[in-house]
């Protein structure tokens, strides 16, 4: 049964090598891993597969991704912080040869936000803008792009939920925040979750927006669906484990 489903995996997998233009076994041993959730594996390989055929966007992306990922694997701040400035630097490395990929951009929009998380105040903020800025890039670019209305979205709420005070202090030093609102957070992950209802991930971010406005009865809703639902990618775990907790204070 396991080589089944290793056959399986491998399957799925072939088809994105070939869409990444190559017939690398070892990019197909990565995306395996990767759907596997094998982190450590897959960025092995992936980096491999760089070494192999350098500078495709495709690889350097699914690098990067791997990075951003592993954060969640080490307790260690500066290490956390190490891997998700490797996030930025293969993303962006990435978005270099190839400007017009909504992917590409969303990818470098997360892991600017992640790396943000373990900067400075200023740093943060800096980083903050270019999270909007490309999301919204990726966004005019596929109109019908989950990820980047999900990092909108999720952008949202969090710029709109910065207390009034420190709010105050930001914009007395720093000049201030990008406009935000949770009510432009639910919009955006309502899409989100219209295009891709299949993500937890989705449904786990819309519920934190809904709270944030205020709608704690539909929030639960989300958090329940996405708990339902099988994990798709690595991220999820982090975020069904998010809804638990959530649902957990909102009993």
């Amino acid at each position: 049964m396991k080589l089944c489903r290793q056959l399986a995996f491998m399957l799925l997998a072939w088809p994105l090598a070939l869409a990444a233009g190559t017939a690398n076994p070892l990019l197909s041993q990565a995306l395996v891993a990767e759907a596997h959730f094998d982190t450590k594996t897959a960025l092995g390989f992936f980096l491999k597969a760089d070494a192999v055929q350098p500078n495709d966007p495709f690889i350097l992306e699914k690098i990067s991704r791997q990075y951003s990922d592993s954060i969640s694997d080490t307790a260690d701040p500066d290490e956390k912080k190490r891997r998700a400035g490797k996030a930025v630097a293969y993303a962006q490395r990435a978005v270099a040869l190839e400007p017009n990929s909504a992917v590409n951009l969303t990818s470098l929009a997360v892991s600017y936000g992640k790396l943000g998380f373990y900067s400075s105040l200023r740093t943060e903020i800096g980083y903050s803008r270019l999270v909007e800025d490309y999301a919204g890039r990726a966004l005019a670019l596929d109109p019908n792009y989950d990820w980047a209305y999900h990092v909108l979205g999720r952008w949202n709420y969090e710029i709109a939920s910065i207390g009034a005070t420190e709010r105050f202090l930001v914009k007395l030093v720093y000049g201030g925040l990008p406009p935000a609102s949770t009510a432009e957070a639910v919009r955006l992950l309502r899409r989100a979750v219209k295009l891709a209802p299949q993500i937890p991930a989705h449904h786990v971010e819309l519920g934190f927006a809904l709270l944030a406005d205020q709608q704690p009865d539909l929030a639960r809703a989300e958090f329940e669906a996405a708990i339902r639902l099988p994990l798709r990618e690595k991220y999820d775990i982090e975020e069904k484990a998010r809804a638990q907790t959530a649902l957990g204070k909102l009993r």
